[in-house]
């Protein structure tokens, strides 16, 4: 119990102070209340890193039971400035000559005639130009510069510019929009007026670029040979050449062989193994972090919570399992990843080079669980349990929302109660008051009194 308040003084007495102190004794409850709130929201918010820790580690486990992603290959190139090479998990490792006898182009048309200035002479007035069937029409006096700009807003397949090639001497140049044979274009011109616009019609037809000689660039496919094999293409980008690799052809040399090597690498499958080792690992510390705040006591903790710790015993009970599936690797432990001392997992990279320059294809099949169930397919399973909309954590999380609404409302009533308390004392304290100035005023009035009357006597 706390000192009693004792009174004196008269009505000198701070009933203020009296007041808060009363209050105080009063509020301890709330204060315990409000605590015990405080530390469920905590833990509310302690579960959802939780959350975001295991949901990291469901992801890196799917990504280790795909075999797609723990596959990667390198590929080289004898003739880099020719040949551009890029490979992926699913290219097929091998040696492959590669001849590029052409490249792809995008035809180029230029006008025949020139123009002393881009901007001010009308080169004409009337009539239109047709690319490859889409209607430029003129209706008004135009520029070079303005039919360019008429032309580019229009749905023709190409790109018009205007190039100045000697002195006054201004062209319209037409450069299709894609490269290829099939991408190349015609020009039909009924244009008028002005200054005047045309195109070379090398064979008289009506028509300029149907012909090589119309034209400054001829439309051309990309012509290759891969292993002998011909390979013609629209872009100087091949997706198909070489089965999970892209070839980008970078120089026409039809005289020049260029090998490419491609090998299996084992750069994918520590990546995505070794992403998964961070994201355990960042649960672990986060596990241990609140482990040791419970046992410190620590309310808002969720280390003393048996469902996480079940959560933790159930993710290293999956890795440690061996599978069975026949192959030449039954154990993590045997491709390198293992737990420390201290609780954490870590790739030993001697072991895990050692079991890739062995078996590449086993390792892959440990982790994926070909032929099997692999552990991260028994972690990502278990994880399911835990946070799944109607899984543990769910649950949990409910239960916790529900106590802190309970708790905010008895805090809400106590304070009430408190408020009314605090004002009732108040009220009685202004009138302990008031008693106490009237009887200090009869005091006074009886001291004058007697003084009055002892010197009457």
């Amino acid at each position: 119990m706390g000192s009693p308040i004792t009174f004196s003084g008269f009505n000198n007495i701070d009933f203020s102070t009296v007041l808060n102190a009363l209050m105080t004794q009063a509020a301890i409850p709330l204060n315990q209340l409000q605590a015990r709130q405080s530390a469920l929201q905590k833990q509310q918010t302690n579960f959802e890193t939780l959350s975001s820790k295991l949901a990291a580690i469901s992801s890196a486990s799917t990504a280790l039971a795909d075999p797609a992603t723990l596959r990667s290959a390198t590929a080289t190139t004898t003739d880099a400035a020719a040949l551009a090479i890029s490979a992926s998990g699913s290219t097929l490792p091998g040696h492959y000559d590669v001849v590029v006898r052409e490249l792809a182009r995008s035809q180029v048309t230029a006008s025949a005639t020139t123009t002393p200035d881009a901007d001010t002479t009308a080169v004409a007035t009337a009539g239109a130009l047709e690319i490859a069937g889409i209607q430029i029409t003129v209706s008004q006096p135009v520029t070079l510069r303005q039919l360019a700009e008429a032309i580019n807003a229009s749905e023709a397949p190409v790109t018009a510019t205007v190039v100045a090639s000697g002195t006054s001497q201004y062209r319209l140049v037409l450069t299709a929009s894609a490269s290829g044979v099939d991408n190349a274009f015609t020009v039909g011109n009924t244009l008028s007026g002005g200054s005047g616009v045309t195109f070379t019609d090398t064979d008289g037809d009506g028509v300029s670029g149907d012909t090589a000689a119309d034209n400054a660039v001829q439309a051309l496919d990309a012509d290759v040979t891969v292993n002998n094999i011909q390979i013609t293409s629209s872009s100087n980008t091949l997706t198909e050449a070489i089965p999970g690799a892209t070839l980008t052809l970078l120089r026409r040399d039809p005289a020049a062989t260029i090998g490419i090597d491609v090998a299996s690498d084992s750069t994918a499958t520590r990546t995505t193994l070794q992403s998964f080792v961070t994201a355990y690992n960042a649960f672990a510390s986060f596990y241990t972090t609140q482990a040791t705040a419970a046992r410190g006591g620590d309310e808002s903790s969720i280390g003393r919570n048996p469902m996480v710790r079940g959560l933790q015993t159930d993710i290293r009970n999956s890795l440690l399992q061996a599978q069975t599936t026949g192959g030449r690797y039954t154990n993590l432990s045997q491709i390198g990843l293992e737990f420390s001392r201290t609780g954490q997992l870590q790739l030993n990279e001697a072991t895990f080079n050692a079991a890739m320059s062995a078996d590449p294809d086993a390792v892959r099949s440990l982790l994926s669980g070909a032929g099997g169930t692999s552990a991260f397919e028994r972690v990502a399973t278990t994880l399911e349990t835990y946070t799944s909309g109607s899984g543990l954590i769910s649950g949990v999380k409910q239960q916790l929302t529900a106590s802190i609404s309970r708790l905010g409302t008895q805090i809400d009533a106590m304070t009430r109660r408190l408020l009314t308390q605090r004002a009732t004392m108040q009220r009685e304290f202004v009138e302990a008051e008031a008693a106490m100035t009237r009887l200090k005023n009869q005091s006074g009035n009886l001291g004058s009194l007697s003084t009055n009357l002892t010197s009457a006597i």
